[in-house]
């Protein structure tokens, strides 16, 4: 058992005992080639969350300041997370991420940027539509209901996988495929809340 197994196990274990976790549309997952999974963001449990019940790694990026600190600085990239330097346009964190979903591994994007502190679906900034036109892979948008309330419920809904072609065909901008995906995390929330 690699330390991302190890580390998914650990999540599992935790989660399932602290929540009432429930997880919908597993399936939709597919088991191989890039994927992009877009989740809104309401804790800091999300990111374990959304990659501790699937069989696959999720690659994540993480803020630069994550890595400056001594523990977390070995540690998260063996668990497959790698920097993005926030408020600015990072070139480097952007082609890692393309590199990735071209290889065929799978990415875990919130494209709101930060947490929802109130819960409600904030607009997704354009990194999640940059990645959904300008690679084939998998959109797969994902639903986070909590809240993270000892014993209370938590659902984790992945939806089905979005289809890009025509906003590529059609040269649709950035702003809209995220706005695309956006209303589908949405309509995920409203149909599983």
């Amino acid at each position: 058992m690699g330390l991302y197994q190890f580390g998914q196990f650990v999540c599992r274990c935790f989660l399932s005992s602290s929540y009432k976790v429930e997880i919908v549309g597993k399936e939709n997952i597919p088991s191989e080639g890039g994927v992009l999974l877009c989740a809104n963001h309401i804790s800091n449990f999300d990111p374990p969350l959304l990659g501790a019940y699937i069989d696959r790694q999720i690659h994540y990026m993480a803020k630069q300041e994550l890595f400056e600190k001594p523990i977390l600085k070995g540690l998260l990239p063996r668990l497959g997370a790698f920097p993005v330097k926030r408020g600015m346009s990072d070139k480097q964190a952007l082609r890692r991420a393309m590199n990735l979903l071209k290889d065929g591994e799978m990415i875990g994007l919130f494209p709101e940027g930060t947490r929802s502190k109130d819960g409600v679906l904030r607009k997704g900034l354009a990194g999640a539509g940059f990645f959904a036109l300008r690679t084939e892979a998998t959109v797969i948008p994902c639903a986070i209901i909590g809240p993270y309330e000892r014993k209370k419920r938590l659902k984790l809904v992945y939806g089905k996988p979005l289809d890009f072609t025509a906003y590529r065909e059609e040269k649709r901008s950035a702003e809209e495929a995220t706005a695309y995906i956006m209303e589908h995390i949405g309509q995920l929330i409203e149909e599983h809340k």
